[in-house]
């Protein structure tokens, strides 16, 4: 998991990003964001939040694919078959825990894995926000795509929030 603190989302690249933040960082907050909207969603907030965490984790054996390079490679990637890769020198309750946790998410099997893929949303969503608001070009296509793709009444609410609110509004309070 320490290769995500390193490994930079790559799609920021395509609107001039020179220095986008970390898999890592955006899987921070999509486990801060998971936990949230699943408090008020009625679910598990710590699931969610686990969930979230892992989201990613594939990406150190994938790297960070953008949306748009996917119809040119043959196959992304089973995130459920690399993850059973990834854990294969865990503990068998650890390994099994973050093989579940995967699974659920890929299958949305569930509401806790449905606030989890909206925290995922919502984050980019929030991210092109911020990118916007320093200067990027571009960024509407992110917000949109984020925004269309939400699911549950928390996230669609907070994309709200995030889209009439200055992302610095939190210092005048």
């Amino acid at each position: 998991m320490g290769v995500l603190k390193r490994m930079r989302r790559a799609g920021w690249w395509h609107v001039g990003v020179r220095d986008p933040e970390s898999v890592a960082e955006h899987s921070l907050r999509v486990a801060q964001l998971a936990g949230l909207i699943a408090a008020e969603e009625g679910a598990d907030p710590a699931r969610a939040a686990f969930m979230a965490i892992w989201h990613d984790s594939q990406e150190t054996r994938t790297g960070d694919i953008p949306h748009t390079a996917k119809p040119y490679i043959p196959s992304s990637g089973d995130n459920e078959a690399i993850t059973k890769d990834q854990v294969a020198r865990m503990p068998e309750a650890a390994a099994k825990t973050v093989q579940e946790a995967v699974g659920e998410y890929e299958s949305q099997s569930s509401l806790e894995a449905r606030c989890a893929k909206d925290a995922d949303k919502l984050e980019c969503l929030i991210q092109a926000v911020e990118y916007g608001a320093a200067g990027y070009q571009g960024v509407e296509g992110w917000i949109k795509s984020s925004q269309d793709a939400l699911r549950t009444d928390t996230a669609k609410r907070i994309a709200i929030a995030a889209l009439s609110t200055s992302h610095m509004a939190w210092r005048d309070r």
